[in-house]
């Protein structure tokens, strides 16, 4: 029988107490068969179903044919459970980098509903990928991490947890895990800290190589670079085909033309923002 009475007693239950609260919560169980698509909470430690994914149909993606095909091929490897590299999208703004990673996605689901679950992780939320990763490992499905618009600033610690991730640790990366990241950076970082940090370095040679050498972590590069205006004329020329736009040709590469100036840009995010922008004069619905 348990004494009760003991004078420690009342103090060490405040103390088991306080341990309980102090120690991390466990990683959240989550119906990873609820959708297809989610995005991590970190906060919560939770995934947060996507009813539905925003993205564009695949060959609306003009001037971009090499990588969306790499890509494509990559994911649907993954997709079957065959070896895949994970990727990094750099480049020019607005050249599809984020909208090619959807729309794969969406295709693969197409052709085979439910294979493949895009997860969102936002690029602040970097350090928690591990508590991430408990939760997928467990399941048999099959997920596309992603993260957007990622880059690191010289004294960033952050990259580490995905550095760990890429390269395996001990527990290796999961096999039903692939990650694809977009940068505007090849480098994942700006060209003036790398510099900065060779310049005043012991060893320059060492002092960024941790930084810079995170991107050759991912197995396939794809570069983005900005279009000339025949492709953004095709750009355009799509989108008004696909939703129906009954505009003369003269008059759509006019309205490019003029669109692009006024921008100071062509790339394939101002070439749909031209498009609503026509589709809502003509009281037009896009979707």
């Amino acid at each position: 029988m348990t004494d009760t009475s003991h004078p420690l007693l009342p103090i060490l239950s405040r103390i088991a107490d306080a341990l309980d609260r102090l120690a991390p919560p466990a990683t959240p169980r989550a119906d990873l068969a609820a959708a297809d698509a989610f995005v991590w909470r970190a906060a919560e430690l939770a995934l947060v179903p996507v009813e539905k994914v925003s993205f564009v149909e695949l060959e609306l993606l003009q001037g971009i044919n090499r990588q969306r095909q790499q890509l494509l091929e990559n994911t649907q490897r993954f997709a079957r459970g065959l070896p895949a590299n994970n990727a990094l999208l750099w480049g020019a703004r607005g050249m599809g980098k984020s909208s090619l990673v959807k729309s794969i996605h969406a295709r693969i689901n197409r052709d085979a509903p439910g294979l493949l679950v895009l997860v969102e992780i936002h690029r602040e939320d970097i350090p928690t990928l591990p508590k991430l990763l408990d939760v997928l490992r467990a399941s048999d499905r099959r997920f596309l991490l992603f993260c957007d618009d990622l880059s690191f600033g010289t004294d960033d610690g952050q990259y580490k947890s995905l550095k760990a991730m890429l390269e395996g640790g001990i527990e290796g990366r999961p096999e039903n895990v692939l990650l694809y990241a977009t940068s505007n950076r090849r480098h994942l970082m700006p060209r003036d800290m790398i510099e900065n940090e060779r310049s005043t370095a012991i060893n320059p040679a060492e002092a960024v190589e941790e930084k810079i050498s995170l991107s050759d972590r991912f197995g396939l590069w794809l570069g983005f670079h900005s279009c000339d205006q025949d492709t953004f004329f095709a750009m355009i020329e799509g989108y008004a085909a696909a939703y129906g736009l009954s505009i003369p040709v003269e008059e759509l590469h006019a309205a490019a033309v003029e669109w692009s100036v006024t921008r100071g840009n062509r790339s394939g995010r101002v070439a749909w923002q031209l498009i609503q922008e026509l589709a809502g004069s003509q009281g037009r619905r896009l979707g």
